[in-house]
């Protein structure tokens, strides 16, 4: 073999195994260019039994006839009973999903999600506050639909996303009053006290609180005896993934008190996802023991040209930090495809965190609505012209306020509105 020759052959890639060729061809055979599969693993111990979790990885959309797939995962962390958890398991998905307009394309039903979280989730809030039960529960919800990821959660149950490089980004808010400076400032301002335990003597012990009802949360859902000020409305994070996919680990505070995110992504690297949530909370358990209920849900996002998740970590991961994730100026929002997301970045399409319901519900569906502009944007039940209020209208609006701008609200949850504001509604007078 001459030089030149021994040269061509030392450049040629290795060779591919053939069941590695074999599962890539039947994968192609039944996946559109861009089209991902998952795996999911579960693993948890229970101290109270009010940790539950939610796997529906066959959910469908129909769009002129076709069936389009994605998957929803969540985790709901109970307190004070497990009934609030168990309602919401049960129909926050199906609270979210009705409300997106149907027959939009799949951009515009991304688009609407955001906001349709954050009416799914106060829609059962309010349901479950009905019953007149004190029980509440934290949830983090996790919808995928291809490489886009969104993330919605009220509490301390977390989301991370371990993604190229080792790379491990968080994909939640924790609602701790111990933590969040603006979460303790919004429920002073609504009316709320927070503070710490006082024993006899005075002495204070124990984490930040929000009284009445002592709980260490500014948001959840359920929770009737403690004040409107503890907010069903979340934070949500909406990202794409790059061309590599990712690993994402949902789970309870049960793990994310005893392991930061970085030790919990690292301690199932290169498992695959069922083993990868069993180490976890092996992980957990061996650091600090079996103080809480605890649950963890891996999911790996692995597009249909990829064997295996996650890859390798780098080396100073935390210097590529701003590289790899990746947030899109907001001018250029609307400007710029899908397809900008760079091989091994993670690009940020949307994430808002206000708990001003007003503030969340301010974006108008997408024009192929069939909704009217009487239909409240919240439960989604059509009102009479005299019963609708806009979100923006109130006593409390200065005059150029513009209350005939929707979205609407029916009085239900404008009352609703109006109490997780701090605001006393005034009492109808009544006719003798």
């Amino acid at each position: 073999m001459s030089g030149p020759q021994r040269q061509a052959a030392s450049a040629r890639p290795p060779p591919i195994p053939l069941a590695t060729l074999i599962g890539r061809e039947i994968r192609k055979g039944g996946a559109a260019a861009g089209e991902t599969s998952l795996a999911c693993g579960h693993a948890g111990l229970a101290k109270r039994g009010e940790d539950y979790f939610l796997i529906r990885r066959d959910c469908h959309r129909v769009l002129r006839g076709c069936t389009l797939p994605f998957s929803v995962f969540a985790v709901f962390d109970g307190h004070n009973g497990a009934s609030a958890a168990v309602f919401t398991k049960e129909h926050l998905v199906d609270h979210v999903l009705g409300a997106i307009p149907q027959g939009v394309s799949r951009e515009e039903w991304l688009q609407a999600l955001p906001q349709a979280l954050v009416a799914g989730f106060v829609k059962t809030d309010i349901e479950f506050q009905r019953k007149g039960e004190a029980s509440g529960t934290t949830v983090t919800l996790v919808v995928v639909d291809g490489l886009t990821v969104t993330v919605a959660s009220v509490g301390d149950s977390r989301c991370i996303l371990d993604s190229q490089g080792g790379v491990v980004s968080l994909l939640t808010v924790d609602h701790r009053l111990e933590e969040n400076v603006e979460e303790r400032e919004r429920v002073t301002a609504s009316g709320g006290e927070v503070g710490r335990l006082n024993l006899f003597g005075g002495k204070e012990v124990g984490p930040l609180r929000c009284w009445p009802g002592g709980l260490c949360l500014s948001r959840s859902i359920g929770d009737k005896d403690v004040g409107e000020f503890i907010v069903p409305i979340p934070h949500v994070k909406q990202v794409k993934l790059s061309s590599s996919g990712g690993r994402l680990i949902i789970a309870s505070d049960g793990i994310w008190d005893s392991l930061s995110s970085e030790m919990a992504a690292k301690s199932c690297r290169g498992l695959p996802a069922e083993l990868a949530a069993k180490l976890v909370v092996k992980e957990a358990l061996r650091t600090t023991g079996l103080k809480d209920d605890t649950t963890c849900l891996v999911v790996d996002v692995v597009p249909s040209d990829i064997d295996v998740l996650p890859p390798t970590p780098r080396k100073h991961q935390n210097n590529l930090r701003s590289l790899i994730f990746w947030k899109r100026p907001q001018i250029l929002m609307n400007k710029l495809s899908n397809k900008l997301s760079s091989v091994g970045g993670v690009e940020e399409l949307f994430e808002e965190g206000s708990a001003i319901l007003a503030e969340r519900l301010k974006t108008s569906f997408p024009s192929k609505t069939n909704f009217g502009p009487s239909r409240c944007a919240i439960c989604q039940t059509d009102q009479e012209q005299a019963e609708d209020i806009s979100v923006n209208s109130s006593p409390y609006f200065s005059p150029p306020s513009r209350p005939w701008d929707g979205p609407f609200l029916c009085s239900v949850c404008r009352k609703k509105k109006d109490a997780m504001e701090g605001r006393r509604t005034r009492q109808p007078l009544l006719a003798t």
